[in-house]
């Protein structure tokens, strides 16, 4: 097989990989039945000048279901750390104890679950148009290789090795939202 050829499905499977990578990243951050770490991601403070995740200035912890521990190893950031996640609009408040934050997470409500579902669906419909896009690229790649010389039939399993790819990245994205879904749904 050509080494184009190889290089192109290679370079899409990556492609296509991370975009799914990316969508159990973002899902991990909507908040299904429990609490955890990584609703605080993507927060940042301004931590002496620079824009800093919460997770690089402080010690997360979450004890039981309900509640989240935020510990900064710098206690002078508390109060930064305070407003940045009142900032960020999460649905919860940390009440300030002097050294930490401590976060009650409340239940969720049925309206909140929605929202939730309705975020969570467009992420998935975001990594699709990602994946597709990687398919249109490396659909543009074959053609070019057919003009530049490649065997035709090459360029025609390229294509259709292409397409395979893609279903079943999309149907990995599928699954993944049924999954999130059930969990943010489930009271």
């Amino acid at each position: 097989m050509n080494e184009e050829i190889e290089f192109t499905i290679e370079e899409t499977s990556e492609g296509m990989h991370l975009a799914v990578q990316h969508l159990e990243k973002e899902l991990q951050k909507l908040r299904a039945g429990k609490s955890s770490a990584q609703m605080l991601d993507g927060v940042k403070i301004d931590y002496y000048g620079v824009m800093t995740s919460i997770d690089q200035t402080a010690n997360i912890s979450t004890p039981d279901a309900r509640q989240i521990i935020v510990q900064p190893w710098d206690k002078s950031v508390l109060s930064l750390i305070d407003k940045a996640i009142q900032a960020a609009n999460l649905g919860f408040n940390p009440k300030n104890e002097g050294e930490i934050l401590r976060i009650m997470v409340p239940p969720l409500t049925e309206e909140r679950r929605r929202d939730l579902v309705r975020k969570a669906k467009a992420e998935a419909e975001s990594a699709k148009i990602t994946i597709r896009n990687i398919r249109r690229t490396g659909n543009e790649t074959a053609k070019k290789l057919k003009k530049d010389g490649v065997p035709e039939d090459e360029c025609d399993k390229l294509e259709i090795d292409i397409q395979k790819l893609t279903d079943e990245n999309i149907a990995r994205v599928d699954k993944i939202l049924e999954v999130k879904e059930k969990d943010i749904m489930t009271v």
